[in-house]
């Protein structure tokens, strides 16, 4: 099997890559933006400037089978674009629906495209997990431009008869994260105090590593062809929890401090933060079981294992 990977040097796409490659049975192309980037892989490597709703994809595709889309406008905290809906719709939506349809003319067969839990939406109550079957209610730009993505894959799939296979995870850590998650590595690393010692919601994540898994699962799984999936670790944890086990992964001390979670939402909403305090405090639940019934699959890492794996990652960056 030729697959071909979209977003080679990004945090998901680097790591595919090494997965990909170990398997002698597939012939990974990864698909670069800029010429002469180093890959993490062996790997044959095509040059395609930028993820455009115009851009011409037919070398990339010649020969393949399967396309790994995880190239994308990823969300920030503090975007600064003038129109950032539209910024995200020409990338994430018209640029992806682009890449679809000319691979579907050169014959590929299946498309994976790795979307966000954020297409769900920002939280979920207790008891009441998202799945699959719920209405899509994404609330930012990127969340958005992500469902638009998924709405048109799955017109396209009806209308050309390429395979679409949609994967929706949640924060994804492992090693090479970048963003929130990677400060808050920094901080407990450092020994610096933090007031999340008091919250007690229950999100769902993955391991890089468990999303790599299923992402190989559905390059060949028959029964994966037009589904969509939603991908987490077999734990939920709340964010104090989550904060230990990194602390422990490090082997350091962490300082949590128990700031009650009201009040911890109204001094961030006060500094114009609520986002954050959100995604902090509020609880955000996947239920897997349609990957585990329909594709037999289990998450292979353990929670421990996964932050010993983030934290041996971001310690051996540091010593570079």
């Amino acid at each position: 099997m030729n697959v071909l990977v979209t977003g080679a040097t990004g945090f998901v796409g680097s790591a595919l890559l090494v997965r990909l490659a170990d398997g002698a049975e597939l012939q990974v192309c990864a698909h670069v933006r800029s010429s002469g980037r180093h890959l993490s892989a062996p790997v044959k490597s095509v040059f395609v400037a930028e993820l455009k709703p115009d851009a011409d994809w037919t070398v990339a595709l010649k020969d393949m089978d399967c396309v790994v889309h995880t190239a994308a406008r990823v969300h920030v905290m503090d975007d600064v674009s003038q129109d950032p809906l539209a910024e995200f719709r020409k990338t994430n939506c018209a640029a992806t629906l682009n890449l679809a349809r000319q691979a579907a003319e050169a014959g590929v067969k299946r498309f994976i495209f790795i979307s966000s839990i954020k297409v769900n939406g920002e939280g979920t109550l207790p008891g009441k997990p998202y799945t699959e079957n719920i209405e899509p209610a994404p609330v930012d730009p990127y969340g958005v431009s992500k469902r638009e993505a998924e709405d048109g894959l799955r017109a396209l799939a009806t209308e050309t008869g390429l395979q679409v296979v949609i994967i929706r995870p949640p924060l994804i850590y492992g090693a090479g994260v970048k963003g929130n998650l990677l400060s808050l590595l920094r901080w407990i690393n450092k020994g610096i105090p933090l007031p999340l010692g008091a919250i007690h919601n229950k999100r769902s994540f993955v391991a890089l590593d468990n999303l790599l898994d299923l992402i190989a699962v559905c390059l060949h799984h028959p029964q994966a062809a037009n589904q969509t999936f939603l991908v987490a670790d077999s734990e939920d944890m709340s964010t104090t929890v989550l904060l230990r086990g990194i602390a422990k992964a490090l082997d350091k001390r962490v300082f949590l401090l128990p700031v009650p979670e009201k009040l911890l939402k109204i001094l961030l909403t006060l500094l114009g933060r609520g986002d954050i305090g959100q995604r902090l405090c509020d609880s955000l639940q996947l239920d897997t079981s349609k990957a585990k019934t329909l594709l037999g699959w289990i998450p292979p890492v353990s929670t421990d294992e996964g932050l010993r794996r983030l934290a041996k990652g971001y310690l051996d960056e540091k010593t570079i």
